[in-house]
């Protein structure tokens, strides 16, 4: 027999970025992090907008893992949220109920939360958006979820199919949410300009009528590509 873990694991001190480092990465578009990133660093996207219209975020992650079916990690999380932190309520995927709704929302609305996070359904969807937080989940679900652990606060938890740790950089907006791993945020933040000239150029190009980024004529000339006709 093994023993039974305790009804929670706390974790009050984890490295957070700095006002610096957050700095760089306010208002930038997901798609830009994703390519600074080699093309990841999205959670799935099953993790959607709870509304298009909310606003997008940016800040450190707080991590609530929680059991399938569970929410005492998550109201645990509730005594931990530092201003401008996004709450990310792991309950492994399960899509049998709700893994919160507008009252722990409006809670960590109060508590200066930025926004939430979770990879299974809210409800009380009218409820949740008069409280003014942007929160990402899967969909909605009115049944009730479970208080009675265990669950851990302050550690990581895989979300979305992306480890997602305290102290890591959530930036969310419309097309989704992205990690930035604690341990690369500089080298990330480094490379924003030079995707953003990339991103800006290419724009340009295709309001002034580009049509294609591909020459077949000329790959087809160095072997790389064959015409069957």
């Amino acid at each position: 027999m093994i023993e039974e873990p305790p009804l929670l694991r706390i974790r009050r001190k984890f490295p957070r970025p700095s006002a610096a480092q957050l700095a760089a990465f306010k208002a930038v578009p997901t798609g830009f992090l994703c390519d600074a990133m080699n093309g990841k660093g999205a959670l799935a996207t099953a993790i959607a907008p709870l509304d298009l219209a909310q606003p997008a975020i940016c800040g450190p992650a707080l991590v609530a893992q929680n059991g399938p079916e569970e929410i005492f990690a998550t109201i645990a999380a509730l005594n931990l949220i530092q201003p401008g932190d996004v709450v990310i309520a792991s309950v492994d995927g399960w899509q049998g109920g709700s893994c919160a709704g507008d009252q722990i929302t409006g809670m960590m609305k109060n508590a200066g939360a930025a926004g939430f996070v979770t990879d299974g359904p809210m409800r009380d969807r009218e409820g949740v958006l008069a409280t003014g937080l942007s929160c990402w989940c899967t969909g909605l679900n009115p049944n009730s979820p479970y208080g009675k652990g265990p669950g851990s606060v302050g550690y990581g938890a895989v979300v979305g199919g992306a480890q997602v740790n305290s102290g890591d950089i959530i930036v969310a907006d419309e097309n989704g949410v992205v990690v930035v791993p604690f341990a690369r945020i500089d080298e990330v933040a480094g490379k924003l300009a030079e995707v953003k000239a990339a991103e800006d150029a290419l724009e340009a190009e295709v309001k002034a009528g580009k049509k294609s980024i591909l020459d077949l004529e000329e790959m087809a000339k160095e072997g790389k590509v064959v015409f069957d006709d």
